[in-house]
């Protein structure tokens, strides 16, 4: 009998100690607050436990990251990196938010390797996973997204999260885009980038460097005329001024998990997580096929993938280079047969379908 009860105390010993191994590697909470720390092996979850925060290493690396993904998909691809460019080497790490509401990264020695900057003071700051995937520094209690002394949506990696602004703000400095990572061991910028050009009216760019892949847009106040359809899903908006211009969808329904992601060919992607087949889905690519490619068919082209060849003239306009279009080099584009006479009959035409001019070049 004296055996038994000893067996069972062991037992619940080792019960004990399994449970308190679990809790420590997971906080019950959304937020750390200043003196409190995140060590590596733990992870912050959002209030509903959409999101998930916590240390990894992409790829075959041993570097260690703060990132973001999803908890509720298994294996999700990390959707935001914190230190991207300053990876940790060390066998320890944490991370923690100290007065007056800067974030910081150490490591084993607790040397900082990593800071945030922030022009604002809290008093009682703290960091907080939003259950939108947004990871805040802010005021205790403070939930006007205005105050936010730090947001990772204000510094996106190669994915786009709805509820995100997309954009730039040249009073602020703040310049929202995606950017490619170098490659699957290394999450820092890469050369491909997505952005909301701020030269003309606004619309969308992917380039490798200087070079232009594809241009979405400009916007025609109901989207972006280069771009897909969003679709009925999806709420989306843009929010222009002197100073600045902000691209922003939102999730009608909530229960949706969705991301837009640039991937390693100048690609842009939305992806929808389909919960029945345990499966993401594509639901738009850009660019589509060569159509989509910056200037494939040139000023005054058209294109249709159907067609071979797939580029070819508005009516009444012929190829500006046409030994170079014969032999597949449209990009000089069209120009017109005769030249322009509104007095001798010149009449507008109406064309459905098309992509409007660069705003940069009108």
């Amino acid at each position: 009998m004296e055996k038994s009860i000893k067996d069972i105390a062991f037992f619940l010993l080792l019960l004990l100690s399994f449970l308190l191994s679990i809790l420590k590697n997971s906080i019950a909470t959304d937020i750390i607050n200043t003196g409190e720390i995140l060590r590596d092996g733990s992870t912050l979850i959002s209030s509903r436990g959409t999101f998930e925060l916590g240390f990894f290493s992409p790829g075959i690396s041993k570097n260690r990251y703060v990132g973001l993904w999803y908890k509720k998909v298994p294996n999700s691809a990390v959707l935001w990196v914190l230190n991207r460019q300053i990876p940790i080497r060390s066998t320890s790490r944490h991370l923690k938010v100290i007065e007056p509401g800067q974030l910081v990264l150490l490591n084993d020695t607790d040397n900082v390797v990593w800071s945030s900057n922030t022009s604002r003071i809290a008093q009682i700051p703290i960091l907080q996973l939003l259950e939108t995937g947004n990871l805040v520094v802010k005021e205790a209690n403070d939930d006007n997204s205005e105050n936010f002394l730090r947001q990772s949506f204000n510094d996106l990696t190669d994915t786009y999260l709805p509820g995100a602004n997309f954009g730039w703000n040249s009073t602020t400095g703040v310049d929202i885009s995606l950017s490619l990572l170098t490659s699957n061991d290394d999450p820092a910028p890469g050369e491909v980038t997505f952005f909301l050009d701020p030269t003309g009216y606004p619309q969308a760019f992917v380039k490798r460097g200087a070079v232009t892949i594809c241009r979405m847009g400009p916007w025609n106040g109901l989207g972006f005329s280069g771009a897909p359809k969003v679709g009925p899903t999806f709420r989306h908006r843009l929010f222009i001024n002197n100073s600045t211009a902000y691209y922003r969808e939102d999730s009608i329904d909530k229960s949706i998990i969705s991301r837009v992601t640039l991937n390693q060919s100048g690609v842009i992607q939305r992806w929808v997580w389909v919960d029945h087949t345990r499966g993401w889905v594509v639901y738009v690519t850009l660019p589509t096929d060569n159509c989509d490619t910056y200037n494939f068919c040139g000023a005054y082209g058209t294109c249709y993938i159907g067609n071979s060849p797939a580029c070819g003239c508005l009516r009444r306009f012929v190829p500006r280079d046409p030994q170079g279009w014969i032999k597949g080099d449209w990009s000089n584009g069209c120009i017109r047969r005769t030249l322009l006479n509104c007095q001798k009959g010149d009449v507008f035409l109406k064309y459905s379908i098309i992509k409007f001019p660069d705003s940069f070049h009108v």
